[in-house]
């Protein structure tokens, strides 16, 4: 964890109440998919915890919703603002961990990355980094509606095996992730909703890994406030997660 000033170099919204934030400066504590940034906010006492998007050696994107008093005054924010931030926070998906739990007969066939609303943007940078070791991936995305679908365009980019299901059909296949998964995977990684986790632990047939969305306090593992119960115990979704072993989890 590293704590730094970093400064806004876009926001800008791309969905229904969904907006993209490009932020600028010391990143280096960012180092896997799936860690997130605690961005503290004029007038409020607790941090925004979100996702990591992307990340290079000069910029870290997130995407967040507006939906509450935080969140809603980030979109304010312009260009050359500056944020004080928690950068490199949790622990992010385990590639050598992924690699050991393939199965043998599966090597060749592709990494299912599923997520759901925003729980989409860690997939976008796992998505990047399993290609660039040489995997081959396929994703799975799921959002409410038609107007709730961002970063499509992105991911087609990246892989043409992309699927979007929307739950009103407005868009893609009408239904929910689990209605829409492939056939044949070597492994999955998932980040989204507590029901939709629910619902790719019960239907998901490998080993994989998921991210968990938790009201935090801290962030950094000092209030317990964000633990969940697994098979050694409970542990802390901001440290020890947000990504854990499919089977790890107890519900």
């Amino acid at each position: 964890m590293k704590q730094t000033i970093l400064t806004v170099k876009e926001n800008k919204c791309i969905a229904k109440d969904v907006y993209l934030m490009v932020l600028a400066g010391d990143v280096s504590a960012i180092t896997a998919a799936g860690q997130f940034v605690n961005i503290k906010l004029d007038g409020l006492f607790l941090r925004r915890p979100i996702s990591v998007c992307d990340v290079d050696d000069e910029t870290v994107t997130i995407i967040y919703k507006a939906v509450g008093k935080g969140t809603k005054q980030m979109t304010s924010l312009q260009p050359g603002a500056e944020l004080d931030v928690l950068t490199g926070l949790g622990n992010g998906y385990d590639l050598d961990l992924m690699e050991s739990e393939i199965a043998a007969d599966k090597k060749d066939e592709p990494v299912l990355l599923i997520g759901g609303g925003v729980g989409v943007p860690p997939m976008y940078n796992l998505a990047k980094r399993l290609l660039a070791s040489g995997k081959k991936v396929s994703v799975v995305l799921g959002f409410n509606s038609k107007a709730d679908v961002f970063f499509e365009d992105e991911f087609r980019a990246l892989t043409e095996d992309v699927t979007i299901a929307t739950a009103d059909g407005s868009y893609g296949a009408k239904g929910f992730v689990t209605d829409v998964l492939p056939e044949s995977y070597s492994y999955f990684c998932t980040c989204g909703p507590t029901p939709m986790l629910k619902a790719v632990f019960a239907t998901t047939s490998t080993p994989g890994q998921m991210s968990f969305e938790e009201r935090m306090g801290c962030g950094f593992g000092a209030c317990m406030g964000c633990s969940c119960k697994t098979i050694t115990g409970y542990k802390r979704i901001c440290k020890e997660g947000p990504v854990m072993r499919k089977e790890e989890i107890l519900w």
